[in-house]
């Protein structure tokens, strides 16, 4: 009997599937400055859009995509990012309690500018407690506690704390003590959490799985985040899935019909990593998913910014968007005008790890 022999075995064997190369990498400065600017972007985007139905955004402008006022702004979400974070800088790790209600009282309370301007009812109720001698954590029992107010303003400690967020979780919580409670001091943790796991990393699910590690299982927050970000995979998948759909499954997964309320902090949490996953991450598409879902748009807007700007870097943003944000006007807080977000970043920014040992 006769055996035939393959005159090459080599052909037969399974190729070595090509693998995709590396992302390249991102600096942290740059990731920093991505956060930052990635946050007062989404918040001049969403600026006019806020408390809008998305029916309504619809209307008025079709989808936004891009800015649709003549000088765009930030609000209020830029401006406190920014006072938390010239705090932060200055005070780093040893930050307390204490610092904030100075902070509070130096910069905003205790000056003399009229009526307290253009921003949420959290900081509205904080700052009459502060005035009337309360101290924390007294002076943030109003009736807005659970506002989206520290989440719209927790970047910095991502950026601070980055590859650390149980330390960035920690850092928001005592900013936080001075103006929210309970559900308030959970959105500020996952936010920014979720920044300081984007700071190094190259996964969007990573970022949200950093987010729900700091707050509990059985909370208002963890729940909503995990039903947003479910819908997101969910829609994503849909062979017959538009930006549209996605959009309205990711609300419909959160809001709650008929609230009048739109700055709450599960929600305004949950529509920004919904936003976030539904995007995978990308900029442009995170921040425009967050706006035309309206409700709180600047605040889910600035906090899908901050962690898709973390996550891709600043040069993810695109030119249009971030050459049209300039020094705050102090139109919120007046004792921030002429400050650049950009100034923050580079502040918080930290040092490399070959100088400051590996990042955890």
């Amino acid at each position: 009997m006769s055996v035939s022999v393959d005159p090459d075995p080599s052909a037969r064997r399974l190729r070595t599937v090509p693998q995709p190369p590396p992302p390249a990498p991102i600096s942290l400065r740059d990731r920093a400055r991505g956060a930052l600017l990635g946050l007062a972007v989404g918040d001049a985007l969403g600026a006019p859009a806020e408390n809008m139905k998305p029916s309504q955004i619809r209307e008025r402008w079709g989808r936004i995509e891009g800015f649709v006022s003549e000088n765009p702004a930030g609000t209020d979400d830029t401006e406190y990012a920014i006072f938390s974070g010239l705090l932060l800088a200055e005070h780093g790790a040893g930050l307390t309690v204490e610092h904030v209600e100075r902070a509070w009282h130096t910069w905003i309370a205790d000056r003399d500018e009229g009526p307290f301007r253009g921003a949420g009812f959290s900081e509205r109720g904080t700052l009459e407690n502060l005035r009337r001698g309360l101290a924390a954590p007294i002076s943030a029992q109003h009736r807005h506690a659970w506002s989206d107010g520290l989440a719209m303003r927790a970047a910095p400690f991502g950026v601070y704390a980055a590859g650390r967020p149980a330390e960035a979780a920690r850092l928001v919580a005592i900013d936080g003590t001075v103006s929210h409670d309970g559900e308030g001091i959970l959105g500020g943790r996952a936010v920014a959490a979720g920044v300081a796991a984007a700071m190094v990393s190259h996964s969007p699910e990573a970022v949200v799985q950093a987010a729900l590690s700091v707050v509990p299982d059985d909370s208002w927050t963890a729940r909503s985040l995990h039903r947003a970000v479910s819908a997101a995979r969910r829609a994503r998948r849909d062979p017959e899935g538009t930006q549209l759909s996605m959009e309205r499954a990711v609300r419909k997964a959160v809001v709650i019909g008929g609230y009048p309320w739109t700055d709450l902090a599960p929600e305004a949490v949950g529509l920004a990593f919904g936003a976030f996953a539904v995007a995978r991450g990308d900029f442009r598409e995170s921040v425009l998913t967050a706006v035309n879902m309206g409700r709180d748009a600047d605040t889910t807007a600035a906090v899908a910014g901050a962690l898709a700007g973390a996550l891709r870097g600043e040069g993810s943003i695109p030119g249009v968007w971030s050459s049209a944000i300039g020094p705050v006007r102090g139109s919120c807080l007046p004792s921030m005008a002429g400050r650049h977000i950009l100034d923050v970043a580079d502040e918080l920014t930290p040092p490399p790890p070959d100088h400051a040992g590996a990042v955890a």
